[in-house]
Protein backbone atom coordinates (compact mmCIF):
# COMPACT_ATOMS: atom_id res chain seq x y z
CA UNK A 1 0.00 0.00 0.00
CA UNK A 2 2.81 2.42 0.91
CA UNK A 3 4.58 1.80 -2.39
CA UNK A 4 1.34 2.49 -4.24
CA UNK A 5 0.76 5.79 -2.46
CA UNK A 6 4.33 7.02 -2.77
CA UNK A 7 5.13 6.07 -6.38
CA UNK A 8 7.63 8.62 -7.72
CA UNK A 9 7.95 10.21 -11.13
CA UNK A 10 11.20 9.78 -13.04
CA UNK A 11 13.19 13.01 -12.96
CA UNK A 12 14.82 12.06 -16.28
CA UNK A 13 11.41 11.63 -17.90
CA UNK A 14 10.21 14.91 -16.41
CA UNK A 15 13.22 16.74 -17.86
CA UNK A 16 12.61 15.18 -21.27
CA UNK A 17 8.92 16.16 -21.16
CA UNK A 18 9.89 19.70 -20.19
CA UNK A 19 11.65 20.28 -23.49
CA UNK A 20 9.21 18.41 -25.74
CA UNK A 21 7.47 20.48 -28.40
CA UNK A 22 4.11 19.95 -30.03
CA UNK A 23 0.48 20.97 -30.29
CA UNK A 24 -0.11 20.19 -26.62
CA UNK A 25 2.95 22.05 -25.32
CA UNK A 26 3.06 25.48 -23.69
CA UNK A 27 4.86 28.20 -25.69
CA UNK A 28 8.39 29.23 -24.56
CA UNK A 29 8.29 33.03 -24.56
CA UNK A 30 9.82 34.15 -21.22
CA UNK A 31 13.39 35.35 -20.61
CA UNK A 32 15.15 36.18 -17.30
CA UNK A 33 13.83 39.77 -17.22
CA UNK A 34 10.27 38.50 -17.72
CA UNK A 35 10.75 35.95 -14.94
CA UNK A 36 12.13 38.48 -12.45
CA UNK A 37 9.28 40.84 -13.39
CA UNK A 38 6.74 38.04 -12.88
CA UNK A 39 8.23 37.35 -9.44
CA UNK A 40 8.21 41.02 -8.45
CA UNK A 41 4.74 41.30 -9.97
CA UNK A 42 3.47 38.50 -7.74
CA UNK A 43 5.28 39.56 -4.57
CA UNK A 44 4.73 43.33 -4.36
CA UNK A 45 1.03 43.74 -3.80
CA UNK A 46 -1.35 43.18 -0.91
CA UNK A 47 1.52 42.64 1.52
CA UNK A 48 3.10 46.03 1.05
CA UNK A 49 -0.01 48.02 0.13
CA UNK A 50 -2.50 46.54 2.63
CA UNK A 51 -1.18 44.01 5.19
CA UNK A 52 1.76 46.15 6.36
CA UNK A 53 -0.64 48.53 8.06
CA UNK A 54 -3.01 45.98 9.60
CA UNK A 55 -0.19 43.74 10.89
CA UNK A 56 1.60 46.70 12.50
CA UNK A 57 -1.63 47.92 14.12
CA UNK A 58 -2.76 44.53 15.42
CA UNK A 59 0.42 42.60 16.26
CA UNK A 60 3.80 44.38 16.23
CA UNK A 61 3.80 48.14 16.20
CA UNK A 62 7.07 49.47 14.64
CA UNK A 63 8.58 45.99 15.05
CA UNK A 64 6.79 45.08 11.81
CA UNK A 65 10.29 45.54 10.35
CA UNK A 66 11.52 42.52 12.36
CA UNK A 67 8.50 40.48 11.21
CA UNK A 68 9.38 41.21 7.57
CA UNK A 69 13.00 40.18 8.21
CA UNK A 70 11.89 36.91 9.86
CA UNK A 71 9.48 36.13 7.00
CA UNK A 72 12.17 37.06 4.47
CA UNK A 73 14.67 34.67 6.07
CA UNK A 74 12.16 31.83 5.80
CA UNK A 75 11.54 32.69 2.16
CA UNK A 76 15.29 32.85 1.43
CA UNK A 77 15.76 29.26 2.65
CA UNK A 78 12.73 28.06 0.71
CA UNK A 79 13.73 30.11 -2.34
CA UNK A 80 17.13 28.41 -2.52
CA UNK A 81 15.41 25.02 -2.45
CA UNK A 82 12.91 26.09 -5.12
CA UNK A 83 15.76 27.31 -7.32
CA UNK A 84 17.48 23.91 -7.21
CA UNK A 85 14.29 22.07 -8.16
CA UNK A 86 13.25 24.59 -10.83
CA UNK A 87 16.60 24.29 -12.62
CA UNK A 88 16.66 20.50 -12.31
CA UNK A 89 12.98 19.85 -13.17
CA UNK A 90 11.97 22.81 -15.42
CA UNK A 91 8.33 21.86 -15.87
CA UNK A 92 5.00 23.48 -15.02
CA UNK A 93 3.66 22.33 -11.67
CA UNK A 94 5.97 23.98 -9.16
CA UNK A 95 6.06 22.30 -5.73
CA UNK A 96 3.53 19.71 -6.90
CA UNK A 97 5.93 18.36 -9.53
CA UNK A 98 8.91 18.52 -7.17
CA UNK A 99 7.00 16.54 -4.57
CA UNK A 100 5.99 13.94 -7.17
CA UNK A 101 9.63 13.42 -8.18
CA UNK A 102 10.95 13.11 -4.62
CA UNK A 103 8.36 12.15 -2.03
CA UNK A 104 5.77 10.37 -4.19
CA UNK A 105 2.26 10.73 -5.58
CA UNK A 106 0.27 11.09 -2.36
CA UNK A 107 2.53 13.87 -1.07
CA UNK A 108 2.38 15.49 -4.52
CA UNK A 109 -1.41 15.48 -4.39
CA UNK A 110 -1.34 17.04 -0.92
CA UNK A 111 0.91 19.82 -2.24
CA UNK A 112 -1.17 20.34 -5.38
CA UNK A 113 -4.36 20.61 -3.36
CA UNK A 114 -2.57 22.85 -0.86
CA UNK A 115 -1.37 25.18 -3.64
CA UNK A 116 -4.99 26.04 -4.41
CA UNK A 117 -4.92 27.89 -1.09
CA UNK A 118 -1.89 29.85 -2.24
CA UNK A 119 -2.87 30.78 -5.77
CA UNK A 120 -6.67 30.74 -6.06
CA UNK A 121 -7.40 32.03 -2.55
CA UNK A 122 -4.34 34.29 -2.79
CA UNK A 123 -5.70 35.96 -5.92
CA UNK A 124 -9.02 36.43 -4.12
CA UNK A 125 -7.25 38.08 -1.18
CA UNK A 126 -5.43 40.46 -3.50
CA UNK A 127 -8.67 41.31 -5.28
CA UNK A 128 -10.15 42.44 -1.95
CA UNK A 129 -7.16 44.75 -1.44
CA UNK A 130 -7.51 46.00 -5.04
CA UNK A 131 -11.14 46.80 -4.31
CA UNK A 132 -10.19 48.93 -1.30
CA UNK A 133 -7.78 51.09 -3.32
CA UNK A 134 -10.14 51.44 -6.30
CA UNK A 135 -13.01 52.51 -4.06
CA UNK A 136 -10.72 55.03 -2.30
CA UNK A 137 -9.39 56.33 -5.64
CA UNK A 138 -12.86 56.81 -7.09
CA UNK A 139 -14.05 58.48 -3.87
CA UNK A 140 -11.38 61.16 -4.35
CA UNK A 141 -13.16 62.10 -7.59
CA UNK A 142 -16.63 62.10 -6.09
CA UNK A 143 -17.61 58.60 -7.24
CA UNK A 144 -18.95 56.67 -4.26
CA UNK A 145 -19.49 52.93 -4.58
CA UNK A 146 -22.07 51.67 -2.05
CA UNK A 147 -20.24 49.97 0.85
CA UNK A 148 -22.64 47.03 0.66
CA UNK A 149 -21.18 46.15 -2.77
CA UNK A 150 -17.52 46.75 -2.00
CA UNK A 151 -17.17 44.67 1.18
CA UNK A 152 -17.39 41.01 2.13
CA UNK A 153 -20.59 39.31 3.24
CA UNK A 154 -21.63 40.34 6.74
CA UNK A 155 -18.92 42.96 7.34
CA UNK A 156 -20.32 45.64 9.67
CA UNK A 157 -19.18 49.20 8.84
CA UNK A 158 -19.70 52.78 9.96
CA UNK A 159 -19.19 56.02 8.09
CA UNK A 160 -16.39 58.07 9.68
CA UNK A 161 -16.70 61.73 8.70
CA UNK A 162 -13.08 62.47 9.68
CA UNK A 163 -11.75 60.16 6.96
CA UNK A 164 -14.74 60.39 4.64
CA UNK A 165 -14.82 56.60 4.32
CA UNK A 166 -16.83 53.56 5.37
CA UNK A 167 -14.69 51.65 7.87
CA UNK A 168 -15.11 48.12 9.33
CA UNK A 169 -16.06 48.17 13.01
CA UNK A 170 -13.20 47.05 15.28
CA UNK A 171 -12.41 47.52 18.97
CA UNK A 172 -9.60 49.89 17.98
CA UNK A 173 -11.95 52.01 15.88
CA UNK A 174 -14.52 52.15 18.67
CA UNK A 175 -11.87 53.23 21.19
CA UNK A 176 -10.38 55.80 18.79
CA UNK A 177 -13.77 57.38 18.12
CA UNK A 178 -14.59 57.39 21.84
CA UNK A 179 -11.33 59.22 22.51
CA UNK A 180 -12.55 61.90 20.09
CA UNK A 181 -15.91 62.08 21.90
CA UNK A 182 -17.83 60.18 19.21
CA UNK A 183 -20.30 57.41 20.08
CA UNK A 184 -20.02 54.79 17.32
CA UNK A 185 -23.71 53.92 17.70
CA UNK A 186 -24.67 57.39 16.42
CA UNK A 187 -22.82 56.97 13.09
CA UNK A 188 -24.38 55.67 9.84
CA UNK A 189 -24.07 51.87 9.61
CA UNK A 190 -23.94 49.45 6.67
CA UNK A 191 -23.48 45.70 6.20
CA UNK A 192 -21.52 44.10 3.36
CA UNK A 193 -23.56 42.06 0.85
CA UNK A 194 -20.92 41.09 -1.74
CA UNK A 195 -17.67 42.68 -2.90
CA UNK A 196 -18.67 43.17 -6.52
CA UNK A 197 -15.63 45.36 -7.23
CA UNK A 198 -13.24 42.53 -6.31
CA UNK A 199 -15.21 40.00 -8.37
CA UNK A 200 -15.08 42.24 -11.46
CA UNK A 201 -11.29 42.59 -11.07
CA UNK A 202 -10.89 38.80 -11.14
CA UNK A 203 -13.12 38.52 -14.21
CA UNK A 204 -11.03 41.06 -16.17
CA UNK A 205 -7.73 39.35 -15.30
CA UNK A 206 -9.17 35.95 -16.25
CA UNK A 207 -10.09 37.22 -19.72
CA UNK A 208 -6.55 38.56 -20.23
CA UNK A 209 -5.02 35.22 -19.20
CA UNK A 210 -7.19 33.26 -21.63
CA UNK A 211 -6.04 35.48 -24.52
CA UNK A 212 -2.38 34.58 -24.06
CA UNK A 213 0.82 34.36 -22.02
CA UNK A 214 2.78 36.89 -24.08
CA UNK A 215 0.05 39.52 -23.72
CA UNK A 216 -0.22 38.81 -20.01
CA UNK A 217 3.55 39.14 -19.55
CA UNK A 218 3.58 42.52 -21.36
CA UNK A 219 0.76 43.80 -19.15
CA UNK A 220 2.60 42.55 -16.07
CA UNK A 221 5.85 44.25 -17.09
CA UNK A 222 4.10 47.62 -17.38
CA UNK A 223 2.29 47.11 -14.04
CA UNK A 224 5.56 46.17 -12.31
CA UNK A 225 7.33 49.28 -13.59
CA UNK A 226 4.47 51.48 -12.32
CA UNK A 227 4.23 49.94 -8.86
CA UNK A 228 7.97 49.67 -8.20
CA UNK A 229 8.27 53.32 -9.28
CA UNK A 230 5.51 54.29 -6.86
CA UNK A 231 7.08 52.32 -4.00
CA UNK A 232 10.41 54.09 -4.60
CA UNK A 233 8.59 57.46 -4.67
CA UNK A 234 7.03 56.63 -1.31
CA UNK A 235 10.42 55.70 0.15
CA UNK A 236 11.95 58.97 -1.11
CA UNK A 237 9.06 61.13 0.12
CA UNK A 238 8.98 59.33 3.47
CA UNK A 239 12.74 59.61 3.96
CA UNK A 240 12.56 63.33 3.25
CA UNK A 241 9.81 63.71 5.87
CA UNK A 242 11.82 61.72 8.43
CA UNK A 243 14.85 63.98 8.06
CA UNK A 244 12.61 66.97 8.72
CA UNK A 245 10.72 65.45 11.67
CA UNK A 246 13.18 63.26 13.63
CA UNK A 247 11.49 63.85 17.01
CA UNK A 248 8.05 62.79 15.78
CA UNK A 249 9.55 59.76 14.04
CA UNK A 250 11.34 58.75 17.21
CA UNK A 251 8.10 59.10 19.19
CA UNK A 252 6.21 56.90 16.72
CA UNK A 253 8.95 54.27 16.99
CA UNK A 254 8.87 54.30 20.81
CA UNK A 255 8.50 51.67 22.09
CA UNK A 256 9.85 49.79 19.07
CA UNK A 257 8.40 46.52 20.38
CA UNK A 258 5.15 47.36 22.26
CA UNK A 259 4.59 45.46 25.48
CA UNK A 260 2.60 42.24 25.19
CA UNK A 261 -1.01 42.62 26.34
CA UNK A 262 -1.28 39.20 27.88
CA UNK A 263 -2.16 36.96 24.94
CA UNK A 264 -0.08 35.27 22.27
CA UNK A 265 0.34 37.56 19.27
CA UNK A 266 -0.81 40.69 21.07
CA UNK A 267 2.41 42.66 20.57
CA UNK A 268 5.73 41.74 22.18
CA UNK A 269 7.90 39.01 20.62
CA UNK A 270 4.94 36.68 20.11
CA UNK A 271 3.32 39.47 18.09
CA UNK A 272 6.37 39.54 15.81
CA UNK A 273 6.11 35.77 15.26
CA UNK A 274 2.39 35.98 14.51
CA UNK A 275 2.86 38.97 12.21
CA UNK A 276 5.61 37.11 10.34
CA UNK A 277 3.12 34.32 9.63
CA UNK A 278 0.46 36.81 8.54
CA UNK A 279 2.65 39.04 6.37
CA UNK A 280 4.31 35.97 4.92
CA UNK A 281 1.52 36.46 2.41
CA UNK A 282 3.51 39.49 1.28
CA UNK A 283 6.30 37.22 0.00
CA UNK A 284 4.10 34.77 -1.84
CA UNK A 285 4.91 35.00 -5.51
CA UNK A 286 8.56 34.11 -5.97
CA UNK A 287 7.52 30.45 -6.14
CA UNK A 288 4.92 31.31 -8.80
CA UNK A 289 7.87 31.87 -11.15
CA UNK A 290 8.50 28.12 -11.05
CA UNK A 291 5.03 27.39 -12.47
CA UNK A 292 6.10 29.03 -15.76
CA UNK A 293 9.15 26.78 -16.25
CA UNK A 294 7.73 25.27 -19.46
CA UNK A 295 7.24 28.76 -20.88
CA UNK A 296 10.82 29.90 -20.12
CA UNK A 297 13.30 30.06 -23.03
CA UNK A 298 16.24 28.75 -20.97
CA UNK A 299 14.72 27.45 -17.70
CA UNK A 300 17.85 25.80 -16.29
CA UNK A 301 19.69 29.13 -16.27
CA UNK A 302 16.82 31.59 -15.89
CA UNK A 303 14.56 30.01 -13.24
CA UNK A 304 17.03 30.55 -10.33
CA UNK A 305 17.56 34.13 -11.56
CA UNK A 306 13.82 34.78 -11.58
CA UNK A 307 13.14 33.21 -8.19
CA UNK A 308 16.07 34.59 -6.18
CA UNK A 309 16.31 37.93 -8.01
CA UNK A 310 12.69 38.86 -7.34
CA UNK A 311 12.95 37.74 -3.71
CA UNK A 312 16.01 39.93 -3.00
CA UNK A 313 14.51 43.03 -4.65
CA UNK A 314 11.22 42.76 -2.77
CA UNK A 315 12.75 42.03 0.65
CA UNK A 316 14.79 45.26 0.50
CA UNK A 317 11.74 47.29 -0.53
CA UNK A 318 9.55 45.76 2.21
CA UNK A 319 11.99 46.57 5.00
CA UNK A 320 12.35 50.17 3.83
CA UNK A 321 8.61 50.77 3.37
CA UNK A 322 7.53 49.21 6.67
CA UNK A 323 10.17 51.08 8.64
CA UNK A 324 9.40 54.45 7.07
CA UNK A 325 5.62 54.02 7.30
CA UNK A 326 5.60 53.22 11.03
CA UNK A 327 7.96 56.12 11.71
CA UNK A 328 5.69 58.55 9.84
CA UNK A 329 2.33 57.38 11.21
CA UNK A 330 1.66 55.86 14.64
CA UNK A 331 0.94 52.17 14.18
CA UNK A 332 -2.47 52.44 15.88
CA UNK A 333 -3.72 54.49 12.91
CA UNK A 334 -2.65 52.03 10.19
CA UNK A 335 -5.43 49.43 10.30
CA UNK A 336 -7.01 50.81 7.13
CA UNK A 337 -7.50 49.61 3.55
CA UNK A 338 -4.86 51.95 2.13
CA UNK A 339 -2.05 52.49 4.71
CA UNK A 340 0.50 53.68 2.13
CA UNK A 341 -1.88 56.43 1.07
CA UNK A 342 -2.25 57.42 4.75
CA UNK A 343 1.53 57.73 4.94
CA UNK A 344 1.67 59.97 1.89
CA UNK A 345 -0.98 62.24 3.45
CA UNK A 346 1.41 62.74 6.37
CA UNK A 347 4.22 63.95 4.10
CA UNK A 348 2.12 66.80 2.77
CA UNK A 349 2.81 65.75 -0.82
CA UNK A 350 -0.87 65.58 -1.69
CA UNK A 351 -0.14 65.32 -5.40
CA UNK A 352 1.43 61.92 -4.70
CA UNK A 353 -1.73 60.58 -3.05
CA UNK A 354 -3.50 59.63 -6.26
CA UNK A 355 -0.24 58.44 -7.79
CA UNK A 356 0.28 56.06 -4.87
CA UNK A 357 -3.22 54.69 -5.30
CA UNK A 358 -2.69 54.22 -9.04
CA UNK A 359 0.53 52.36 -8.27
CA UNK A 360 -1.24 50.18 -5.72
CA UNK A 361 -4.02 49.38 -8.19
CA UNK A 362 -1.47 48.50 -10.88
CA UNK A 363 0.57 46.49 -8.38
CA UNK A 364 -2.36 44.49 -7.11
CA UNK A 365 -3.50 43.87 -10.69
CA UNK A 366 -0.17 42.25 -11.54
CA UNK A 367 -0.33 40.05 -8.42
CA UNK A 368 -3.78 38.81 -9.40
CA UNK A 369 -2.45 38.16 -12.88
CA UNK A 370 0.47 36.01 -11.74
CA UNK A 371 -1.55 34.05 -9.19
CA UNK A 372 -4.41 33.35 -11.58
CA UNK A 373 -1.81 32.40 -14.20
CA UNK A 374 -0.17 29.93 -11.80
CA UNK A 375 -3.19 28.00 -10.53
CA UNK A 376 -4.42 26.70 -13.94
CA UNK A 377 -0.88 25.50 -14.72
CA UNK A 378 -0.92 23.42 -11.54
CA UNK A 379 -4.28 21.97 -12.64
CA UNK A 380 -2.87 21.44 -16.15
CA UNK A 381 0.00 19.33 -14.80
CA UNK A 382 -2.20 17.39 -12.37
CA UNK A 383 -4.61 16.60 -15.22
CA UNK A 384 -1.77 15.27 -17.38
CA UNK A 385 -0.91 12.95 -14.47
CA UNK A 386 -4.49 11.67 -14.33
CA UNK A 387 -5.14 13.07 -10.84
CA UNK A 388 -7.74 15.52 -12.21
CA UNK A 389 -10.20 15.07 -15.12
CA UNK A 390 -8.79 15.58 -18.68
CA UNK A 391 -10.75 18.82 -19.14
CA UNK A 392 -8.21 20.60 -16.89
CA UNK A 393 -5.44 19.74 -19.37
CA UNK A 394 -7.06 21.20 -22.47
CA UNK A 395 -5.25 24.03 -24.28
CA UNK A 396 -6.99 26.65 -26.40
CA UNK A 397 -6.37 25.76 -30.08
CA UNK A 398 -5.33 29.33 -30.93
CA UNK A 399 -3.97 30.90 -27.76
CA UNK A 400 -2.24 27.74 -26.38
CA UNK A 401 -3.40 28.57 -22.86
CA UNK A 402 -5.19 26.22 -20.42
CA UNK A 403 -8.42 28.12 -21.02
CA UNK A 404 -10.92 25.76 -19.35
CA UNK A 405 -9.05 25.61 -16.04
CA UNK A 406 -8.32 29.35 -16.25
CA UNK A 407 -12.03 30.18 -16.62
CA UNK A 408 -13.00 27.73 -13.86
CA UNK A 409 -10.33 29.11 -11.53
CA UNK A 410 -11.37 32.69 -12.27
CA UNK A 411 -15.06 31.95 -11.67
CA UNK A 412 -14.47 30.34 -8.27
CA UNK A 413 -11.98 33.02 -7.32
CA UNK A 414 -14.46 35.81 -8.15
CA UNK A 415 -17.06 34.29 -5.81
CA UNK A 416 -14.51 33.82 -3.00
CA UNK A 417 -13.18 37.39 -3.45
CA UNK A 418 -16.67 38.79 -3.19
CA UNK A 419 -17.67 36.80 -0.13
CA UNK A 420 -14.67 36.89 2.25
CA UNK A 421 -12.48 39.49 3.96
CA UNK A 422 -8.72 40.05 3.57
CA UNK A 423 -7.99 38.75 7.09
CA UNK A 424 -9.90 35.48 6.68
CA UNK A 425 -8.37 34.75 3.29
CA UNK A 426 -4.87 35.99 4.13
CA UNK A 427 -4.38 33.63 7.08
CA UNK A 428 -5.51 30.62 5.06
CA UNK A 429 -3.23 31.52 2.14
CA UNK A 430 -0.23 31.95 4.44
CA UNK A 431 -0.60 28.59 6.18
CA UNK A 432 -1.15 26.78 2.88
CA UNK A 433 1.93 28.32 1.31
CA UNK A 434 4.10 27.66 4.36
CA UNK A 435 3.12 23.99 4.25
CA UNK A 436 4.15 23.80 0.57
CA UNK A 437 7.50 25.42 1.41
CA UNK A 438 8.14 22.89 4.19
CA UNK A 439 7.59 20.00 1.76
CA UNK A 440 9.84 21.56 -0.91
CA UNK A 441 12.67 22.01 1.61
CA UNK A 442 12.22 18.41 2.76
CA UNK A 443 12.26 17.26 -0.87
CA UNK A 444 15.63 18.87 -1.62
CA UNK A 445 17.16 17.28 1.48
CA UNK A 446 15.67 13.87 0.66
CA UNK A 447 16.85 13.90 -2.96
CA UNK A 448 20.40 14.91 -1.99
CA UNK A 449 20.53 11.77 0.16
CA UNK A 450 18.70 9.55 -2.33
CA UNK A 451 20.43 10.72 -5.54
CA UNK A 452 23.57 12.67 -4.57
CA UNK A 453 25.21 12.37 -8.01
CA UNK A 454 22.32 13.77 -10.05
CA UNK A 455 23.18 16.80 -12.22
CA UNK A 456 21.92 20.01 -10.61
CA UNK A 457 22.36 23.21 -12.71
CA UNK A 458 21.76 25.19 -9.50
CA UNK A 459 22.73 23.71 -6.13
CA UNK A 460 21.23 24.84 -2.84
CA UNK A 461 24.20 25.68 -0.57
CA UNK A 462 24.84 24.10 2.85
CA UNK A 463 22.50 21.11 2.53
CA UNK A 464 21.06 19.86 4.84
CA UNK A 465 21.43 23.02 6.97
CA UNK A 466 19.48 25.32 4.61
CA UNK A 467 16.51 22.93 4.12
CA UNK A 468 16.36 22.22 7.87
CA UNK A 469 16.37 25.93 8.72
CA UNK A 470 13.73 26.52 6.05
CA UNK A 471 11.52 23.84 7.59
CA UNK A 472 12.00 25.18 11.14
CA UNK A 473 11.32 28.83 10.26
CA UNK A 474 8.24 27.98 8.16
CA UNK A 475 6.81 25.63 10.82
CA UNK A 476 7.45 28.35 13.42
CA UNK A 477 5.48 30.89 11.39
CA UNK A 478 2.67 28.35 10.89
CA UNK A 479 2.56 27.85 14.67
CA UNK A 480 2.12 31.58 15.13
CA UNK A 481 -1.11 31.70 13.12
CA UNK A 482 -4.52 31.57 14.89
CA UNK A 483 -5.86 28.11 15.77
CA UNK A 484 -8.94 28.72 13.60
CA UNK A 485 -6.64 28.84 10.57
CA UNK A 486 -5.29 25.39 11.45
CA UNK A 487 -8.83 24.01 11.66
CA UNK A 488 -9.60 25.41 8.21
CA UNK A 489 -6.39 23.92 6.81
CA UNK A 490 -7.22 20.49 8.23
CA UNK A 491 -10.74 20.70 6.83
CA UNK A 492 -9.42 21.69 3.41
CA UNK A 493 -6.89 18.84 3.44
CA UNK A 494 -9.58 16.33 4.42
CA UNK A 495 -11.61 17.32 1.36
CA UNK A 496 -8.53 16.99 -0.85
CA UNK A 497 -7.61 13.55 0.48
CA UNK A 498 -11.17 12.33 -0.14
CA UNK A 499 -10.99 13.51 -3.78
CA UNK A 500 -7.65 11.74 -4.24
CA UNK A 501 -8.95 8.39 -3.04
CA UNK A 502 -12.25 8.64 -4.92
CA UNK A 503 -10.81 9.94 -8.24
CA UNK A 504 -7.06 10.62 -8.46
CA UNK A 505 -5.87 7.25 -7.16
CA UNK A 506 -8.05 5.39 -9.68
CA UNK A 507 -6.99 7.47 -12.71
CA UNK A 508 -3.30 8.04 -11.91
CA UNK A 509 -1.15 7.66 -15.04
CA UNK A 510 1.96 6.60 -13.14
CA UNK A 511 0.05 3.95 -11.20
CA UNK A 512 -1.23 2.47 -14.46
CA UNK A 513 2.26 2.56 -16.01
CA UNK A 514 3.71 0.79 -12.96
CA UNK A 515 0.76 -1.64 -12.61
CA UNK A 516 -0.04 -0.36 -9.14
CA UNK A 517 -3.81 -0.77 -9.50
Amino acid sequence: MANQLFARKSIDKLSADAFSEGAHSLKRTLGPVNLVALGVGAIIGTGIFVLTGSAAAEYTGPAIVLAFILAGIGCAFAGLCYAEFASMIPIAGSAYTYGYATLGEFVAWIIGWDLILEYLFGAATVAVGWSGYVVSFLRDFGVNIPPEWSNAVGIEMVYVAKTGAWTPITDQLTASLAADGVNIATLPHATGIFNLVAAIAIALVTILLVIGMSESAKFNNVAVIIKVGVVILFIMAGANWLFGHPDEAAANWTPFIPENKGGFGEYGWSGIVRAAGVIFFAYIGFDAVSTTAQEAKNPQRDMPIGILGSLVICTILYILVSGILTAMVHYSQLNVAEPIAVGIEKTGYRFLRDLIKIGAIAGLSSVMLVMLMSQPRIFYTMSKDGLLPPVFGRLHPRFKTPHVSTILTGSICAVVAGAFSVTELGHLVSIGTLLAFVIVCAGVWYLRVKEPDRVRPFRTPLVPLVPILGILVCVGMMAGLPIETWYRLLGWMAIGIAIYFFYGKKHSVIRKENNLE
